[in-house]
């Protein structure tokens, strides 16, 4: 005598609800996840920007350097320096790279135009 017992697992149909939903998910969190991301790389590179003007006007005021008066990068690093950092300075977590300026002018970041705006607000 053969009994009826149910067989146990999913049906296709159910499995490929939770691949929808999975999918649906996934296309919401990856666009946020993303720009969360160039978020957080925007504001480190202003805070860098930030560091680094603040670091040539300290430089400029102890040095009495006039106002338009160039300042290089390896003047505010190094071991006697105002930032941490190699010779080249601070690194720009979107790839891109600083410029000082001279003294009364914001440094910029080659990132500062198009899509990224990283710059001094």
């Amino acid at each position: 005598m053969m009994r009826n017992t149910p067989q146990r697992g999913f049906t296709l149909v159910e499995i490929m609800i939770v691949i929808l939903i999975i999918g649906i998910l996934i296309a919401i969190a990856v666009p946020n996840w993303i720009t969360a991301r160039e978020n957080s790389r925007r504001n480190a590179c202003i805070e860098n920007l930030k560091k680094l003007d603040y670091a040539k006007e300290q430089y400029a005021m102890e040095n009495k350097l006039p106002g338009g008066a160039f300042v290089a990068m390896g003047s505010l690093t190094g071991p006697n320096g105002y930032l941490k950092g190699g010779v080249s300075g601070p690194l720009c977590p979107g790839g891109g790279t600083y410029t000082v300026n001279p003294v009364g002018t914001d440094p910029i970041c080659s990132l500062s135009a198009g899509p990224a705006f990283h710059f001094i607000p």
